[in-house]
């Protein structure tokens, strides 16, 4: 039976082996070029802190690293990320000439969360150079190197194998390596869950890094307290939620692009509660600078359950063929743009469409459960 063990982690490891060669392979080929690290259109914390180290691996070949996301970086904790261990990053605009870059490197996204800036990309003919992520694949991205590990808990964790490998030599007296250690041990916590979600490569991820992080530094970062708002949309979430079949739904209407990231607290919050295996948050995401989407979040605890699976079979393909939404083990997110009936006219207009988006949705996750939606929940 060890043998067996053995020889099952052995085949679901094999695909990993060697990659952070391929990878030293392809940046020596893109030596002295300008790249541009696309992250999703908000950024969390795996995300910022895998473009940090891919920046700082890619300096190693001379090569110059411009780190970007689409929308906001919306969560408090993110923010304090950001600001604490000094982390540059761009927020994309019109103004950014991406002609001026080489190649386009995506980490903790496969480009279906990055829409705009992908297409701006395409227009700019910048070609994908490389895809990094630990989601489902997507196959939306056609890149010279790809490592994808679904298994992984989170993106930081590849990252923090590569510099296992040696991609860069990790210093305790480098303050770069101590920012460096510290994000990525914040990428891993929160995408694991606080290491609940981690498997044995998290941990020995982990293990690793804890040399060289920066334990108070952490500790900042970790404790921001969530804003007013953010508590009054997981109030509205609670209040407004249906269950059926230890699935818990619930739909938050109208909120502000900045505060877009309750919404995936407020999916955690829903899980919390006995008996609800599944939780299911989502609202219409407004702004000057946005563009009217239905957003949503979902959270499982079930082991047979996959959220990429489930997103895609219940909210399917946009016009172009490609997917809503997707997912990981345990968690997955939709965005689905309201196009036509964007903006507002009058209140009663807001309330008609927000009833329409409310019930498509609902009927459509309890039909996939086979529930009837107009029987007693």
């Amino acid at each position: 039976m060890a043998n067996t063990l053995k020889q099952v982690e052995k085949l679901e490891t094999a695909p990993a082996q060697g990659k952070h060669v391929e990878l030293v392979e392809v940046l020596k080929a893109h030596r002295g070029e300008r790249h541009i690290v696309v992250l999703q259109d908000f950024p969390d914390p795996d995300a910022i802190s895998s473009a940090f180290a891919h920046q700082l691996i890619a300096g190693r070949y001379d090569i110059e690293v411009d780190m970007v996301y689409g929308r906001k970086i919306s969560h408090r904790q993110n923010r304090a990320l950001v600001r604490l261990l000094g982390i540059n990053l761009q927020r994309y605009d019109e103004s950014l000439k991406l002609e001026s870059y080489d190649g386009a490197v995506f980490v903790d996204n496969q480009g279906t969360t990055a829409g705009g800036i992908v297409r701006a990309l395409e227009k700019a003919v910048v070609p994908p150079l490389a895809v990094v992520d630990h989601h489902e694949p997507q196959e939306a991205l056609q890149a010279e190197f790809t490592d994808i590990r679904r298994t992984y808990g989170a993106t930081a964790t590849i990252y923090s194998e590569y510099l296992e490998h040696g991609l860069v030599e990790m210093n305790k007296g480098n303050k770069d390596h101590i920012r460096l250690a510290t994000a990525l041990t914040h990428g891993m916590i929160t995408d694991t869950g606080g290491f609940v979600r981690a498997r044995w490569e998290d941990f020995h991820a982990a293990a690793f890094l804890s040399p060289f992080k920066d334990a108070d530094l952490l500790e900042q970062v970790m404790t921001q307290a969530r804003s007013r708002q953010t508590m009054e949309i997981i109030h509205q979430a609670l209040g407004n939620r249906q269950t059926a079949e230890n699935l818990s739904l619930a739909g938050i209407g109208y909120l502000r692009a900045e505060d877009r990231d309750a919404i995936p607290q407020a999916a955690d919050f829903l899980l919390t509660e006995e008996n609800v295996h599944t939780a299911i948050v989502y609202g219409i995401v407004t702004g000057e600078e946005w563009d009217e989407t239905l957003v949503g979040s979902m959270r499982t605890s079930k082991v047979t359950m996959d959220p990429d699976e489930f997103i895609k079979e219940v909210f399917g393909k946009d016009a172009a063929g490609h997917y809503f939404g997707g997912g990981k083990l345990s968690a997955g997110g939709f965005e689905i743009p309201i196009g036509f009936l964007a903006g507002g006219h009058d209140e009663e207009y807001e309330d008609l469409k927000w009833q329409t988006y409310d019930t498509q949705i609902k009927q459509r996750v309890f039909a996939k459960i086979g529930i009837d939606q107009d029987s007693d929940q």
